[in-house]
């Protein structure tokens, strides 16, 4: 398989770009129940802001634009994150073809990418900001490496325009151009690009695309790195060597659990080669291992700081070069590849039917199993039959978490959505024909009769909702593919201005 697609121009992209539209049709096979972050991204969808949460906008950006195009559903969902695969895998594939000489070794380093689970198999299953990170890293190093060869004005504004999308995917992205600049300096034919007076180029760019976040970033300051803090400690009252040692074991893990996979999936494939490898070199291993070093240095700097978890996923934008790094350190070495391309083909062509198998039989294995997932709730049919129960058509559905928004949405696309903190994005009309509802459920789908204390405090908030009277019914649903009689319960309750049947 790998001779082949390396034997002609871009054939190994048209078998991604097929891997990815099979994707697509994957998640359109399955049931129309959002996961987290796709219902987190249809909510926010609603309207377009500098900024939303802790988590920074270019993502939500790009997905407001494909829901203006295709409308709030599950193509909109999909085809956006299979897009940005693609993408991705495509400028990963450009920059292994410019550092390995070998067209079959840059074919195997181009598909390594798969091998990565958080990117093989975690972002098809539901991330979206890591899949924009993943994007705009691969975006980078195609542009960091083609300035370096050629320096010209364009390659340096590209360079900025990546620095800009990258940070706007995830804060932790500014790493990459840090530790990129840093292992540039020991070469000294390399360093000239990074004195070189079109850097200004670069930075311009770059300030342009980030400034409206940024401004926002800076008048929200608590909103956008709470959640990040949080996740980075464990919270616990730990000594100050408890710490370090928690934060060190938590790096390690997360080293481990990221490079390991491909890593094995290397040494199957190419045996003692690899190893044989280790000490054949180029200047672009040097600069890649240079970089994976520095970033080592500066997560363990972090975690010196205060960091105590890592997750694995954070080391997306450095480590993901680690199939080039590898496949270069077997080309320089000149060995012949034997068989070792068959059998990574072999070891690839199992990831692409396995993952899109595993994604399609969730949610069944989930329903045989009674362990539902968020596949399994039976949002489609609760929101229809929720909204046929009033007299009206609501005006704005007030509920209390990203996810079950997103859902609503996708089911009643022409009703605004609205959760604590993020009302402002959507008004709505109040009246005797207008009615506010008001959704709620438990997280394990149990019973949920009256709203919880975060719903009444909200619905408080509010002058127009304030003491308004509130009939609380409870409907329950059978799961997608759930076993007999296990249903998943839904609160709900009509709001009128004045004391109305509901």
């Amino acid at each position: 398989m790998i001779g082949r697609l390396a034997m002609r121009d871009g054939a190994v992209y048209a078998a991604l770009a097929a891997y990815f539209a099979i994707n697509v049709l994957v998640r359109l096979a399955g049931p129309d129940s959002l996961e987290l972050d796709e219902g987190q991204q249809l909510f926010f969808a609603q309207w377009l802001a500098p900024g939303y949460d802790s988590q920074p906008p270019f993502y939500n950006w790009l997905q407001y634009g494909v829901v203006q195009l295709l409308g709030s559903n599950m193509l909109a969902i999909s085809l956006l994150k299979n897009l940005m695969l693609f993408l991705s895998y495509l400028f990963f594939g450009l920059t292994a073809h410019i550092i390995i000489r070998d067209r079959v070794l840059a074919v195997i380093a181009t598909l390594g990418l798969i091998t990565f689970p958080q990117v093989g198999y975690e972002a098809q299953r539901d991330l979206t900001h890591t899949v924009a990170v993943l994007f705009s890293a691969c975006l980078f190093g195609y542009v960091f490496v083609r300035t370096l060869e050629t320096p010209t004005a364009v390659n340096y504004a590209l360079v900025g325009a990546a620095v800009g999308f990258g940070v706007l995917s995830k804060y932790n992205f500014a790493l990459l151009p840090l530790v990129a600049a840093l292992a540039v300096l020991p070469d000294p034919q390399l360093r000239r690009r990074l004195f070189d007076a079109r850097m200004l180029i670069a930075i311009a760019v770059a300030f342009v695309i980030v400034l409206p976040h940024a401004l926002w970033f800076l008048g929200h300051f608590d909103a956008a790195t709470s959640r990040t803090l949080e996740k980075l400690t464990d919270g616990g009252d730990v000594s100050r060597a408890g710490q370090i040692a928690s934060g060190v074991a938590s790096l390690v893990g997360a080293f481990a659990a990221f490079v390991l996979p491909t890593a094995l999936v290397f040494l199957i494939a190419f045996g003692m080669a690899l190893p044989r490898a280790w000490r054949a070199e180029t200047q672009w291993t040097r600069l890649i291992g240079r970089m994976f070093a520095i970033a080592l240095g500066l997560l363990l700097l972090v975690v010196i700081l205060g960091a105590s978890d890592i997750k694995d996923r954070w080391l997306v934008p450095i480590f993901l070069l680690l199939p080039i790094y590898l496949a270069a350190k077997l080309d320089a070495s000149g060995q012949p590849l034997g068989s070792a391309p068959a059998r990574f083909g072999a070891v690839v062509a199992a990831i692409m039917v396995v993952v899109p198998l595993a994604l399609f039989m969730r949610p069944y294995l989930a329903g045989w199993t009674a362990h539902y997932g968020k596949q399994n709730v039976p949002y489609g049919q609760a929101t229809a039959e929720i909204l046929a129960s009033g007299q009206h058509r609501p005006s704005v559905i007030l509920t209390l978490d990203h996810q079950l928004a997103g859902n609503l949405r996708l089911h009643a696309p022409d009703i605004a959505v609205a959760v604590p903190g993020y009302a402002h994005g959507v008004p709505f009309a109040f009246d005797a024909t207008h009615p506010v509802l008001a959704v709620w459920r438990r997280r394990d789908g149990g019973a949920t009769l009256n709203p919880s204390e975060e719903m009444w405090r909200w619905l408080n908030q509010n002058d127009a909702l304030a003491g308004r009277p509130l009939e609380a019914k409870d409907a329950a649903f059978p799961y997608h593919y759930g076993r007999d009689g296990d249903v998943y319960h839904f609160g709900y309750a009509w709001i009128y201005p004045a004391a109305q049947g509901g």
